[in-house]
């Protein structure tokens, strides 16, 4: 309702927006149904979702392993710990140029930028979650015998899950951006090369449609996926009430 009456004041009454820079709301879902029609959304997400899963998990594996060997090793930890915190504020577009020269305009070169996008955030996340563990339940821990090994699997890692899962929710959502940089510009079919095809054409309602299919779709794995699983964490170690 915003948006219609922001369109009906600064585009039909005001005349200050062009409609072909700023569409209604009914524009908008016309190209939606004619994306859906042809099938070049369903193709699209089905080639983006691809690409995600596989992304993510393998950033997932290598930061929460980073973090772990971070939190584990003291070296490693002055050493590394900097570099991998400048390297994330890097913006995931920049290393488009090295994924081209390094892998050529393929599938690998968009699933590096989408690894290297979102696997320093999730190492952060790992490496903060466990330094932050509550020190009274080490000190009980070890005064049960638990040491080495023992008490940093059965006692530190469950102990910082939470945080280490809503490092996985950051990842997701960096992993996301990082994928529609990378096919915006080398991909022949995803999400971000149907928004570039509407740049391209100037089709602002394509690229809006586009960009709500991409929020819609980080709202659902967030309520259905994450959400639920951060809930169940934060329940079993005492951090929220069950309804």
């Amino acid at each position: 309702m915003i948006w219609e009456l922001v369109y009906k004041i600064f585009v039909d009454t005001l005349n200050l927006w062009k409609p072909y820079t700023f569409p209604s709301p009914m524009d908008v879902l016309n190209t939606l149904i004619d994306l859906i029609g042809d099938n070049t959304l369903f193709l699209a997400i089905i080639a983006s979702l691809r690409r995600l899963f596989i992304g993510y998990i393998i950033s997932l594996v290598v930061g929460i392993l980073v973090g772990l060997f971070i939190v584990k090793y003291k070296y490693i930890d002055e050493n590394l710990s900097p570099l991998i915190l400048g390297l994330q504020t890097i913006p995931s577009v920049c290393w488009i140029p090295f994924a081209i020269l390094w892998y050529g305009i393929n599938e690998n070169s968009i699933l590096f930028v989408t690894v290297i996008g979102s696997i320093f955030s999730i190492a952060i996340s790992t490496e903060a979650a466990i330094k932050n563990v509550n020190p009274i339940y080490v000190k009980a821990a070890r005064t049960m015998g638990a040491s080495g090994r023992k008490l940093y699997f059965n006692v530190v890692i469950p102990s910082a899950l939470p945080g280490i899962v809503s490092g996985m929710k950051q990842g997701w959502s960096f992993a996301w951006r990082a994928l529609m940089a990378g096919e915006m510009l080398s991909a022949s079919k995803g999400l971000g090369q149907v928004l570039m095809a509407g740049r391209d054409l100037g089709d602002v309602s394509q690229v809006m449609a586009v960009m709500i299919v991409i929020v819609a779709f980080g709202l659902i794995f967030d309520k259905l996926l994450f959400g639920k699983f951060e809930k169940s964490i934060r329940y079993k170690c005492g951090l929220e009430r069950k309804n």
